[in-house]
């Protein structure tokens, strides 16, 4: 179902929708091809929520990775793959991944990790670890993390 709408009130809805919570451009430019908006109108629009600072890919970037760091307990590899889906510059994405500290990323793969363990029937310690290692690695973490971290469980 599509609606289509002013420009003015859509760059009024749009205004309300990035106040309550961080968007990238991408979204707010799916946003408006579900209103209908031809790609000029949108850009215009687009360009009007950045200047009037409602838009910000560094700011949504640095929270997106926070919230996925902190929240769903993403690892890097995921979280840089899902940033690039969103059509976020290679630079951003670097300056906003490069405040991840390695501490936290391992604290939360050990909390993963070990949960994950508890819910696995009883199998072979290599059957296990490989088990392991695929859902760590399913989560985005690196390889050579997740692998220290798994035989650090299984110990």
């Amino acid at each position: 179902m599509s609606t289509k709408i002013a420009p003015e009130q859509a760059l009024s809805r749009l205004q309300r929708l990035c106040s309550r919570a961080e968007k990238c451009v991408a979204d707010i430019r799916r946003k408006l091809l579900e209103w209908e908006f031809a790609p000029g109108e949108a850009s215009k629009i687009i360009a009007r929520l950045q200047a009037d600072g409602f838009v910000n890919e560094r700011r949504y970037a640095k929270a997106f990775v926070h919230d996925k760091i902190t929240l769903s307990l993403w690892g890097v590899l995921k979280i840089h793959k899902a940033l690039k889906y969103k059509k976020i510059d290679d630079e951003i994405i670097h300056e906003a991944l490069s405040g991840i500290d390695k501490l936290t990323q391992e604290q939360a793969l050990a909390y993963l990790l070990s949960h994950k363990n508890k819910c696995l029937k009883p199998a072979s310690l290599a059957g296990r670890k490989i088990k392991l290692l695929r859902f760590a690695m399913g989560r985005g973490f690196e390889y050579e993390m997740a692998k220290r971290a798994v035989d650090e469980l299984l110990k």
